[in-house]
C-alpha cells in the first residue's frame, strides 16, 4: 500500500512538472525550479509517511505513547516527522533524487536511509523540549 502511495505521488509530481514545462512559462530555469520543488515536496511526503511508520516501531515510542492521548501522540509525531522531513533535503543529492524518481526500489531505500539517519535525533530533541 505504501509503495503504491509513493508511486502515485511520484507520478503526480511528474505529471505536474510536465504541465509546468508545457505551460506559458518560457523561462527554463523557472520550470526546472518548479519541477525540483514539486519533486522535493513529493520526497518530503514520502519521508513523512516512512517516519510515521518507523516511529510506531520504536520501543521508546511504544512505552511513551502508552501514557498519551491520541491527540498528544499525533502532535508529537507531527513535530518529529516534520523535523525529519526538514532535514531530508540536506541528506540527499540531486542525483539521488533523480535516481529515486526513476527506480522505485532505489526510492524506497533512499527514503528508509534518510529517515533512519534523522528519526532518533529528531525524536530525542522533541521529547526533551
Amino acid at each position: 500500500m505504501k509503495k503504491h502511495l509513493v508511486s502515485t505521488m511520484m507520478l503526480a509530481a511528474f505529471g505536474l512538472a510536465g504541465c509546468a514545462a508545457t505551460g506559458s512559462n518560457t523561462n527554463a530555469g523557472d520550470t526546472m525550479g518548479t519541477a525540483n520543488e514539486i519533486g522535493m515536496n513529493v520526497f518530503k511526503a514520502a519521508i513523512d509517511n516512512q517516519c510515521r511508520s518507523q516511529i510506531e516501531k520504536q520501543p521508546a515510542w511504544r512505552i511513551a505513547s502508552a501514557a498519551m492521548t491520541d491527540m498528544q501522540e499525533e502532535a508529537i509525531q507531527d513535530k518529529v516527522c516534520s523535523c525529519v522531513s526538514e532535514q531530508a533535503p540536506q541528506q540527499v543529492t540531486i542525483v539521488e533524487l533523480g535516481n529515486a524518481a526513476i527506480d522505485p526500489t532505489y526510492r524506497t531505500q533512499l527514503v528508509t536511509r534518510v529517515v533512519a539517519k534523522s528519526l532518533q535525533s529528531c525524536y530525542s530533541s522533541i521529547v526533551q523540549s
